[in-house]
């Protein structure tokens, strides 16, 4: 059958050939600044490259890392403000996109297929492990350079000048060489972990998504700093300078300052070790927090002129967490609470219409109550055009704290208010899901969660503009029947006059413990209201709806106010000291007042974007409450409160027809995987660690030629 076609408007083109070009520019920009990390090891960018670019940049005004500024920070913080334009460009084609029903069908590719499936990388695509491997390249490229170019010198006469053998100077050398390329892996390991990063959506990704990136880099950065200090130590105590251990010096090298960010991130190192991240995950999570003295003792070991090299990733994931930490002061309005017969609870939050979130958003939730410090994440199940006035996250009761909080809304006395604070949503910025002929979802357990909102989003898009959307199959399999009601969170509010039978939706749930139906099963879902707190507020976009623009205002901004500050500081007090006097400004407390201006400039222009959204979120915060306050606990005419539903009277028919239930079997998923015709067929595993490795190693096969798969992992 051929396939429609569909005119673009001019408004698409324009918004097309935009992105194209920032993608263009940023990926020039990005090759430039990769060039630049190949060449530091050579002797042509150490003896003729950085001595021309030190005599044109060094000023009174930024010294010697003015060239690092240039060289290092700049083409990141300028990739990351395109970033945000392409992402809010990205917001609007979307927007376009659903109203012209265009969707350009999308071919498996070879890149995109899993390469390795099991081992301790995890489930690794052909892209991913050939950036891995050149990443791994470029390592190997610089230490063996570093280390060419430093032997060549190192002579049994140079040797015998210093009181030291040819190998002890080697081993010198080593060591230093180590710190080198360790740093060329702290440069990147910020990157993935900033939630709402503007540089990540440019490569298709997400924070979620980018988390194993995370694990890979900060496992490698150790062993080589841990490296670097057992070489140091090895070298002190065969040449008899134990002593060195002991040194703070004020210019140059901090040798404790060093051995403490060591410190710190092997605590961060051990504690992160996967059984003991599970099991104890408190130590995990409160250990992490070392990052922050990491990252000081770092930059009084090296010095801000050094440091400025990892500086662009770190400044990034500073912009983000303070955001983060402004949007977290105040509690949400919690509106009711649901308890699943399956030990799961649904939490419904009062949310902006301001507010848009895309399918698969995640939420980090905090309950003071239960703990202070700790966050986590949940997928959102809930469709910001569907349900525009609520947000709502399913919990399962698997870890500790989730236990805490279904004990805490499940039993009899449970609080009528409950004080909640949240981060987020956080997602991808794009998500064309009617590329695909056929959805296939296929979900273990609480995995399910994420394809609720994908099937919300499709539901949208049929019943407002008429899309061709996909066939979807839904393959679910549950322990036990009480997660059935799990399958009725797919439904939209009662209410909304949107009908999921238009959708072509296909559902089999596996029930594997029980061999038949439990009476028990189909249970009355018990519902918790909540009394209102004038203290409390919607959840809302912190910047408000064109919050990619603002966060470019705020990192470009910032940048720059952070180089007047300091090059104020540098011009009219450090360079008197350094020059008219017999004195050398002290390197540590010049690198207290760089970080103490990064963190400055950040707060100040970020608090003041937030302050200046927040009077039309609180505005709009008022009107919810007032319209709150005028609405009866459970009334029909509010699409907040009309979620009250229950399994056994089910709105909607269609859904009951559509679902296939097979008690005492597990899913033949490469039989059901193989039976897939179409030319392009999306295949998203989410759930339990063996299913996405079963999948996925079907879908790297060459029986699966038509399949694009991709996994969603909620374990680190």
């Amino acid at each position: 059958m051929p396939q429609e076609t569909v005119e673009r408007s001019p408004t698409q083109e324009k918004y097309e050939r935009v992105q194209c070009a920032i993608r263009v520019l940023a990926l020039v920009v990005l090759v430039g600044w990769v060039f630049i990390w190949i060449m530091i090891p050579t002797n042509t960018y150490r003896l003729t490259w950085l001595i021309q670019a030190r005599a044109k940049t060094s000023s009174t005004y930024f010294g010697s890392e003015g060239t690092t500024l240039l060289i290092d920070t700049f083409p990141v913080l300028l990739i990351a403000a395109l970033g945000c334009v392409y992402a809010h460009i990205t917001k609007k084609l979307n927007d376009c996109n659903m109203e012209s029903s265009d969707g350009q069908k999308r071919k498996a590719t070879l890149w995109k297929r899993p390469v390795l499936v099991k081992g301790p990388l995890g489930i690794v695509s052909g892209t991913e492990f050939a950036f891995l491997m050149m990443f791994i390249a470029l390592l190997i490229w610089s230490f063996s350079t570093y280390l060419h170019n430093s032997f060549v010198k190192i002579t049994p006469k140079s040797a015998a000048e210093d009181g030291n053998k040819v190998w002890e100077e080697k081993l010198e050398s080593v060591a230093l060489r180590f710190g080198l390329i360790g740093n060329i892996c702290l440069a990147f390991l910020f990157f993935p972990v900033a939630r709402g990063s503007s540089v990540l959506p440019l490569f298709g990704l997400t924070s979620e998504s980018s988390i194993k990136y995370h694990i890979w880099l900060g496992h490698i950065v150790m062993t080589i700093f841990t490296s670097h200090g057992i070489c140091y130590i090895i070298y002190w105590a065969v040449t008899n300078q134990l002593s060195q251990m002991l040194k703070w010096e004020k210019v140059g090298i901090s040798n404790v300052a060093g051995e403490l960010a060591l410190l710190c991130g092997l605590f961060m190192w051990i504690a992160a070790i996967p059984r003991i991240r599970r099991k104890v995950f408190e130590l995990f999570f409160y250990t992490h927090y070392i990052y922050i003295l990491f990252i000081v003792f770092f930059i009084f070991h090296v010095g801000i002129a050094y440091a400025c090299i990892m500086l662009p990733g770190f400044y990034l994931f500073l912009v983000d967490r303070y955001l983060r930490f402004l949007q977290s002061r105040r509690q949400v309005r919690l509106v009711s609470a649901r308890v699943l017969p399956c030990e799961a609870v649904e939490l419904n939050f009062s949310k902006g219409h301001g507010l848009t979130y895309n399918p698969r958003s995640t939420l980090f939730i905090n309950i003071p109550s239960i703990s202070k410090l700790q966050w986590h994440p949940f997928t959102v199940t809930s469709n910001s055009n569907l349900e525009p006035e609520k947000l709502s996250v399913v919990i399962k009761s698997e870890g500790t704290w989730t236990q805490k909080l279904y004990k805490l809304l499940s039993s009899p006395s449970a609080v009528d208010r409950l004080g909640v604070s949240v981060e987020g949503p956080y997602g991808s910025a794009s998500t064309n899901y009617l590329r695909y002929d056929t959805l296939v979802l296929i979900s273990g357990g609480s995995g399910i969660t994420p394809f609720v909102s994908i099937i919300k989003e499709l539901l949208f898009l049929k019943n407002t503009f008429k899309c061709k959307t996909p066939k979807i199959i839904l393959i679910c399999a549950f322990k036990n029947s009480s997660s059935l009601s799990m399958i009725d969170l797919i439904l939209p509010i009662s209410g909304t006059p949107y009908d999921i039978s238009n959708l072509d939706l296909q559902i089999e749930v596996y029930i594997t413990k029980d061999k038949e139906p439990q009476l028990n099963s189909q249970i009355h879902l018990q519902t918790k209201w909540f009394k209102p707190n004038p203290t409390d507020a919607p959840i809302y976009a912190i910047l408000g709806a064109n919050s990619w623009l603002w966060l470019g205002a705020i990192i470009s901004s910032s940048f720059i106010i952070f180089l007047i500050i300091i090059g104020i500081i540098d011009r009219y007090y450090i360079f008197p000291i350094d020059h008219n006097s017999n004195k050398i400004f002290s390197y540590p407390l010049r690198s207290f007042l760089q970080i103490l201006t990064i963190c400055v400039s950040i707060a100040m222009v970020a608090s003041a974007a937030v302050l200046l959204n927040k009077k039309h979120n609180a505005k709009e915060a008022k009107q919810i409450q007032n319209l709150e306050g005028s609405t009866p606990t459970v009334s029909p005419s509010s699409m907040i409160y009309n979620i009250d539903r229950e399994l056994e009277s089910l709105p909607c028919q269609s859904l009951v027809e559509a679902a296939n239930v097979h008690f005492g079997v597990r899913p033949d998923l490469r039989r059901l995987l193989f039976e897939l015709k179409g030319e392009s067929v999306g295949v998203f595993a989410s759930g339990p660690k063996i299913m996405r490795q079963e999948v996925a190693a079907f879908c790297s096969s060459s029986l699966a030629d038509n399949l694009h798969f991709e996994s969603i992992s909620f374990s680190w």
